[in-house]
């Protein structure tokens, strides 16, 4: 990556598509005004994104019956500090566990 003339260094890379495949994407990528290589861009990126996101959910620690309770615990606390404006419950707001 050239970081010194503010550009991001890009790689070429050969791609092989099934014709069908590559049709779609043009036909997509004209939809959305975008050139094939930027539809790929996008959708590589997407895709990326999401397969990153599921392994993390993967790695995270399974919520248990104790953090949960110690998360509404959290929530349940009484304010230590007045409300500041803006962060007023809107007027008429009927707490379902009636605590507000």
């Amino acid at each position: 990556m050239n970081t010194q003339s503010g550009k991001v260094g890009l790689s070429k890379f050969p791609l092989r598509l099934l014709p069908s495949v590559r049709h779609g994407a043009e036909e997509f990528a004209a939809r959305e005004g975008v050139s094939l290589n930027q539809f790929i861009n996008v959708a590589v990126a997407e895709r990326l994104a999401h397969l990153q996101h599921q392994a993390w959910i993967e790695r995270r620690g399974k919520a248990t019956e104790t953090s949960i309770a110690r998360a509404l615990s959290l929530l349940d606390r009484g304010r230590t500090r007045p409300v500041e404006p803006g962060d007023e419950l809107p007027e008429g707001y009927v707490s379902l566990t009636g605590t507000e």
